[in-house]
Order: C-alpha cells, then sequence, then structure tokens
C-alpha cells in the first residue's frame, strides 16, 4: 500500500505559476501510474493530468493543456505537477492519486493523498 502526500500549494496571482510535489512512500511506486485531481467544495473530483508508471504516457484534461505538465521521479518517488499561466478558475484543492494504469476517472484510483489548497486571485 502506498501513502501520498501533496505539497506545493499556495495563494497565487493570476497568469503565475505553482509547482505540486506529491511524495510516495510504503510501496513501490514505479508499479502504479500517478494523476492529479482537482475538487471544489460541493462538486465531484475532476482530472487534471495522468502519466503512466514509467513517464512515457501523460494525458491531460482539455482545460490544463499548453498550461500543465506532469512529470515523475521514479527515483525519487515523486510525482509533479507544474502549472503555469493559472487562472482563477484553477482553484480547488489538488490531489494526487495512484493507480494500476493511466486513467481519467477517480474510481479508476486506488490510493489518494491529502490534498493541497491552490488560490489563484485575479
Amino acid at each position: 500500500q502506498v501513502q501520498l502526500v501533496e505539497s506545493g500549494g499556495g495563494l497565487v496571482q493570476a497568469g503565475g505559476s505553482l509547482r505540486l510535489s506529491c511524495a510516495a512512500s510504503g510501496g513501490t511506486f514505479s508499479n502504479y501510474a500517478m494523476g492529479w485531481f482537482r475538487q471544489v467544495p460541493g462538486e465531484e473530483r475532476e482530472f487534471r493530468a495522468a502519466i503512466s508508471w514509467s513517464g512515457s504516457g501523460t494525458y491531460y484534461a482539455d482545460s490544463v493543456k499548453g498550461r500543465f505538465t506532469i512529470s515523475r521521479a521514479n527515483a525519487k518517488n515523486t510525482l509533479y505537477l507544474q502549472m503555469n499561466n493559472l487562472k482563477p478558475e484553477d482553484t480547488a484543492v489538488y490531489y494526487c492519486a495512484a493507480g494500476s494504469h493511466l486513467a481519467t476517472m477517480a474510481f479508476q484510483y486506488n490510493y489518494w493523498g491529502q490534498g493541497t489548497q491552490v488560490i489563484v486571485s485575479s
């Protein structure tokens, strides 16, 4: 079983950048495909990006293509999400998740972190 801890959230102005990290422990990180989701109060968790276990495959939600980049460092057991040109509508709690294959639906992931808050001011 893998434990996930996100970090790197915060307050940023529109147009700015943040880099989220997700540290994994307790399992073999390179065995898992990984994803980033966001959630705002009262709504379902929404897919942002996913990456295959090797890092060779990535997939993005249309609304973040060209702005967000997902990557991983298996030797460091760490997942990243580089977020550029942030918009107020990106404000949410961001979660990383681990699963058996690259996927876009929350139910397809088995393990979740506790989340990190991102606030984008206009």
